[in-house]
């Protein structure tokens, strides 16, 4: 079973509350994970977040519209994933996915974690050797390895960052790297500025009411798609 974990917090730094911004009337987190869930190979769409009270209003809304969540320690985001792998049971993939990403698009999703098993990596991506748009990031892992860096690093910046020590140099593990021929690399379709959330919310205004199920081709399609990263994020 592949399980997607999405890590959401209230309290990002450059844009609190983005999470639950809202888009045609939704929170921004519920319109991504409408695109995730399309997905064919995933089992079930996951949020970890936080026990900090400034999350509350976030895992309240998530289990009032059937999302299941996991609640672990603000900083060490490793081990909110440990604790989603602990809470479900879980023995077979995970996806890791992050809630600043609403035009997540289910089809990476699912070439990623074909990759990984077709491939026999231990763990897999698009963001490494980038060529997709900044937002369209998906990392596929097997639970073993995880656990296995939640046991080894106590290391802050690998707890925050959940799977550095999965891929650094030196790891154990094998990796695979999904690209496509285009390289798309400097595109920026992820939430981390104002501007970037006016960029996502004039996406849907203008492609969802006649087609929520717009694939990124259709965001392609657009005028205004081919913004540049000028931040890192």
């Amino acid at each position: 079973m592949t399980v997607a974990v999405l890590q959401a917090r209230m309290s990002s730094s450059r844009l609190p509350g983005k999470v639950m911004r809202p888009i045609l009337g939704q929170p921004m987190i519920a319109l991504q994970i409408e695109r995730v869930r399309r997905s064919r190979r995933l089992a079930e769409v996951v949020v970890a977040t936080s026990i900090d009270p400034s999350d509350d209003p976030l895992a309240d809304f998530l289990s009032s519209i059937g999302v299941r969540v996991v609640r672990g320690p603000l900083d060490d985001v490793l081990g909110r994933f440990i604790a989603v792998i602990d809470t479900l049971g879980l023995t077979g993939d995970l996806v890791r996915l992050t809630a600043d990403c609403p035009l997540a698009d289910p089809e990476v999703i699912d070439a990623c974690i074909d990759l990984r098993k077709q491939g026999g990596f231990d763990y897999a991506s698009n963001g490494r050797l980038r060529t997709y748009p900044r937002g369209l990031d998906v990392e596929v892992f097997r639970i073993q390895a995880l656990q296995q860096a939640a046991r080894e690093t106590n290391a802050p910046y690998d707890r925050e960052h959940v799977t550095p020590w999965l891929y650094r140099p030196g790891s154990p593990f094998s990796q695979g790297e999904l690209v496509q021929e285009i390289d798309e690399s400097p595109l920026r379709w992820t939430v981390d500025l104002p501007a970037d959330f006016e960029f996502v919310r004039r996406v849907y205004e203008t492609l969802y009411p006649a087609n929520p199920t717009f694939t990124s081709d259709d965001i392609r399609a657009l005028p205004f798609a081919w913004r540049e990263a000028d931040v890192e994020g």
